[in-house]
């Protein structure tokens, strides 16, 4: 189990021995979709449950009263007003509980200032009827004046043909039978929700495992990948998984990529440091009069070499953390200030877009800035022109430094990248300088290319670089 504050801890070592470290986790995607599952199956059956109780009840105690209803009708049509003003059958109710004394079910006739006309079942109690109550149509409620016996009511005044008085018809029946009918259908409904209840919680789950189990084949797949060496998780896996997936092997693919440069990296730094290190050692294996000399100026080259790849280093790492951003107007600016200390013949210019940002690391954009500008100082005639955002319909920020000079033939603009490549030996330099702006430009995902300036004449350098949209 994880530990509960939340934080990484070691566990020991993994499959190979090797240690690693188990990283906090929010819960269980499974736990949270049963939870959810059982939370909605709980809501829905219980609203369920409770329309639909309502919903029989009411069905089972309209029928009841349906009963009542055909029973009180059948005592109207029945009775007539006799000699003496009272009301009597001229034919029997069909009911034979009527006749049975506590049978259950009553009946009984009362008007005001007669007699009441009760059912012998009724034997010697009486239904209480609201005086001065008059209801020409069926008026049913529940009563509980009959201890131990509640009676659902059904009474209607009726003013009968050859008599003044309001007579009160009032059917009555012990909800015995209502509530057992009532309590069975509730038992049936429970029952049913609870079993019901139960097989969606299966379904729930057996849907969240089904539904899950992908991300098992994935946590397989990536334990493949560490054990045996695969680079690529190729399993077929669902559509959902898929991205997933695209995304695990993209990173797999970018860990590669920086991998290899790595090695390389390594590989040219090794290769560029044999060369002066070989001289190096011939000199004092020789005991060369001008050791002292040779050593500076090796050590010179190697230093450059390693700046070098510091700098691709650097530049890979930043590009890796992401989100970089750096404003092109104010970096220019240092450069050209710094550049004029150096070369105080020459004359800069600075043009165009002041509020452009690029996806570069500041300290990154200053170096390359800084060796195409100082080169173009150090190589031109005197005259630097920096143009910013020269091409604005372009999704790069294009920069153009230009300079009066004599410029590259085009058949050495693409050596002229190369480490080491200088066509101008009469200045001092390692050849270096193009070497690391291209290197870093590609690092980030942009381009450097050569040509010629139409307005001073000399070489023309397009530096292109991904720009930040506002």
């Amino acid at each position: 189990m994880a530990p509960e504050d939340g934080g990484a801890h070691p566990v020991g070592t993994g499959e190979g021995g090797t240690g690693h470290v188990r990283s906090a986790n929010t819960g269980s995607l499974a736990r949270r979709m049963m939870l959810i599952a059982a939370g909605w199956i709980f809501i829905l059956l219980l609203v369920g449950g409770v329309a639909l109780d309502r919903t029989l009840n009411g069905l089972i105690t309209r029928n009841f009263d349906e009963q009542l209803g055909y029973m009180l009708t059948g005592m109207i049509g029945s009775v007539e007003i006799g000699p003496d003003g009272e009301v009597f059958f001229i034919r029997p109710l069909g009911d034979q509980r009527f006749l049975e004394p506590n049978s259950g079910l009553y009946w009984q006739i009362r008007a005001k200032g007669h007699e009441d006309f009760p059912s012998r079942s009724l034997w010697d109690r009486t239904i209480d009827v609201p005086p001065d109550h008059f209801d020409s149509h069926q008026h049913v409620y529940d009563s509980d004046q009959f201890p131990g016996e509640p009676l659902r009511v059904m009474e209607r005044a009726v003013i009968l043909p050859g008599s003044d008085a309001q007579w009160m018809f009032t059917v009555a029946a012990s909800r015995a039978d209502l509530n057992d009918q009532i309590k069975m259908v509730r038992g049936i409904l429970v029952y049913s929700f609870v079993a019901l209840g139960f097989g969606l919680l299966l379904m729930a789950g057996m849907q969240t495992w089904y539904g899950l189990f992908p991300l098992r084949h994935v946590r397989r797949a990536i334990q493949k990948l560490r054990t045996t060496g695969a680079s690529r998780v190729t399993q077929p896996l669902p559509q959902e998984v898929e991205p997933l997936v695209e995304e695990l092997n993209a990173l797999l693919a970018h860990v590669e990529r920086q991998a290899e440069e790595a090695r390389t990296h390594a590989g040219n730094l090794a290769h560029a440091l044999k060369t002066p290190l070989t001289v190096v050692m011939n000199a004092a294996t020789a005991r060369s009069p001008d050791l002292s000399d040779t050593v500076i100026r090796e050590a010179a080259v190697m230093r450059r070499q390693v700046d070098h790849h510091l700098a691709r280093a650097r530049a890979v790492g930043r590009r890796a953390v992401g989100q970089s951003r750096a404003e092109v107007w104010p970096s220019l600016e240092a450069v050209l200030r710094a550049v004029e200390r150096l070369y105080d013949q020459a004359r800069l210019d600075l043009d165009g877009s002041q509020d452009v940002v690029v996806a570069l690391e500041k300290q990154d954009l200053e170096e390359i800035l800084g060796n195409l500008i100082e080169n173009a100082a150090k190589y031109g005639g005197g005259s630097v022109f920096v143009t910013v955002d020269a091409d604005r319909g372009s999704p790069l920020c294009e920069i153009w430094i230009e300079d009066d000079g004599m410029g590259i033939p085009e058949a050495e603009r693409i050596r002229i990248f190369d480490r080491g490549a200088r066509l101008d030996t009469g200045k001092p330099g390692t050849g270096l300088g193009l070497a690391i702006v291209r290197d870093v430009v590609e690092i980030y995902g942009g381009t450097v290319e050569l040509g010629e300036s139409e307005d001073l004449g000399g070489l023309l350098v397009k530096l292109k670089l991904p720009r930040v949209d506002s």
